[in-house]
């Protein structure tokens, strides 16, 4: 009886494995419907190419100073392009100079890389520890799922960047001590996310069925529940990326983020930021970077929500 039934279980499963495919390719259909998902999904290819090939498109080294290397180079100095009518005995910069002689595009260029590396670094830790956690509490149930959650609980009491600056601060400051510290904090969030999702799908026939087959519990999570609780954790992790990118802006625009001379976009504007009538696109250009960056993210996210949404007709 139980090797009848077996064929049936793994065709169960090659059915909603296709089913998930499936799931997966009129979600993309239905974010390719959407104006500001694909524009923002367009913004962030964009902002990765810039990310790999950084070395080839900025023109000089974003942490070096140009006073060796350019005579007459002048700090703060605006933005510069020969096409746009600037004199051609000026030497050329596209944004301008920083008050280290510094070229600001190239600092720009550079800190999308490091924004990029920060954002999914920071999620990607947060998932994978939030999501374990949440996968054992919600299938394990019992005292186990009441001691993970209280504690994921306690660390939701505290305001999440109060909470990174105070970890940040026990452990130095520095670009890897924030990119931990926003991790440690947005753990809770996913837990919950993925300890609800499997509540859900743990009650399906097909986990039931696997479960009378004496599958382990190790094989049920691996296999059964966690690949078909994945769809909330990636939504969320989409629309995490942008805040993580925003929250590690701001420790490094109070100092405890990343060091000068690193390129990172929260870092420029902290270091320029008594100059915003002296020199106003020290703090706007790289301003206008991290905006486009967090709202691509934010907008893909609820791009993905909307279409993932079975409640949703798509």
């Amino acid at each position: 009886m139980t090797a009848a039934v077996e064929p049936l279980s793994e065709a169960g499963g090659a059915l909603k494995t296709a089913g998930s495919a499936s799931l997966w390719r009129g979600a993309l259909r239905s974010i390719l419907r959407q104006r500001s998902a694909v524009v923002a999904l367009t913004v962030l290819i964009m902002l990765g190419a810039v990310a790999l090939f950084a070395e080839q498109i900025a023109p000089f080294d974003p942490e070096r100073s140009l006073l060796p290397i350019e005579p007459g180079v002048t700090s703060l100095a605006s933005p510069c392009i020969h096409a746009l009518g600037c004199p051609p005995a000026q030497a050329e910069h596209l944004m301008g100079t920083d008050s280290n002689f510094r070229d600001v595009f190239s600092r720009v260029v550079f800190g999308a890389r490091i924004s990029l590396v920060i954002g999914f670094l920071t999620v990607g830790f947060a998932i994978i520890i939030g999501s374990a956690l949440g996968a054992i509490a919600g299938y394990a149930g019992g005292w186990l799922d009441l001691v993970i959650m209280r504690l994921m609980d306690v660390l939701l009491v505290f305001p999440a960047l109060i909470l990174a600056i105070l970890i940040v601060t026990v452990l130095g400051r520095g670009l890897e001590n924030a990119l931990l510290a926003i991790g440690l904090v947005a753990i809770p969030v996913y837990a919950r996310i993925m300890r609800a999702s499997v509540l859900t799908v743990r009650e399906q026939d097909y986990v039931t069925a696997a479960r009378a087959l004496g599958e382990s519990a190790v094989g049920m999570l691996s296999r059964r529940i966690l690949p078909n609780s994945l769809t909330p954790i990636i939504v969320a992790g989409t629309l995490g990326i942008g805040g993580a990118v925003l929250d590690v802006a701001a420790l490094s625009f109070i100092g405890l983020g990343a060091i000068a001379p690193t390129p990172e976009w929260g870092s420029m504007i902290g270091l320029e930021r008594n100059r915003v009538f002296a020199a106003p696109h020290l703090l706007i250009l790289p301003g206008i970077a991290l905006t486009l960056t967090v709202l691509a993210f934010n907008l893909l996210g609820d791009g993905l929500r909307d279409a993932l949404d079975p409640r949703l007709d798509r």
